[in-house]
């Protein structure tokens, strides 16, 4: 079987996988036109934010050799 693909913007450090097997990703619309923003907005937009279940599943479809995927693929398949 041959190896599986990481997808570029996944390998770039756009995603983290915290030990409990949830998905982290930095804040939207912060890259420019800053300007125009309210401080409340950019305040908001500090730091990353936890993706819900069905961003975090393509998330990790970016990602196939992640050890949470992988651990978590494992608990499964013993399961089913």
């Amino acid at each position: 079987m041959p190896k599986l693909k990481t997808n570029s913007s996944a390998k770039k450090g756009r995603f983290k996988v915290t030990g409990t097997g949830k998905v982290l990703a930095s804040q939207a619309n912060k890259r420019h036109n800053m300007r125009k923003r309210s401080l409340r907005q950019l305040r908001n937009q500090q730091g990353t934010v936890t993706l819900n279940e069905v961003e975090a599943k393509r998330a990790l479809s970016y990602m196939p050799y992640s050890i949470k995927r992988r651990s978590r693929v494992s608990i499964e398949t013993k399961s089913a």
